[in-house]
């Protein structure tokens, strides 16, 4: 025949045993949960940059076509200060842009960054919560089983 006190200690451990790996579960899943969301801040950076590539590639690319159809229109390009103006303006349109770029890409990496580090927090808050809710079951536990067996 089972013993009804240590079914109750023997429940007690178990139920204690769950919290603490409850709470050890919950810490390496946030950990997991952190390290994708610093993945995604990598990312992020990586396309800012491709962006800022493909951008100024344009730029490029729009420059040398502009350049040539003044001259096809026999404009001199550095004497003509309309053209000089035009082609100054396109250029800080596109440093412009690249400049707001790397300003957002900065945001939302400074974003990423807390998202994981709160992640983390949550993770630890969880396994230190887990192991406090384990101890305090066993003590329980254990005082019940002290209590019935006197």
């Amino acid at each position: 025949m089972i013993n009804p006190l240590m079914l109750m200690a023997g429940a007690s451990a178990i139920s204690a045993g769950s919290s603490i790996l409850g709470g050890i579960g919950a810490k390496k899943s946030a950990d997991l949960n952190a390290f994708n969301i610093e993945t995604e801040r990598k990312l992020s950076e990586a396309e800012a940059v491709q962006n800022n590539n493909d951008r100024m590639d344009l730029y490029r690319s729009n420059l040398s076509a502009n350049i040539a159809s003044f001259a096809a229109q026999g404009r001199d390009i550095g004497a003509d200060r309309s053209v000089s103006a035009f082609l100054d303006k396109q250029r800080e349109i596109a440093v412009s842009d690249t400049g707001r770029s790397d300003f957002m890409a900065m945001m939302k990496g400074m974003q990423l960054t807390a998202q994981a580090a709160a992640t983390r927090r949550e993770g630890k808050a969880a396994l230190v919560s887990g192991f406090v809710e384990g101890l305090t079951t066993g003590v329980k536990g254990y005082s019940q089983y002290k209590k019935a067996k006197t």
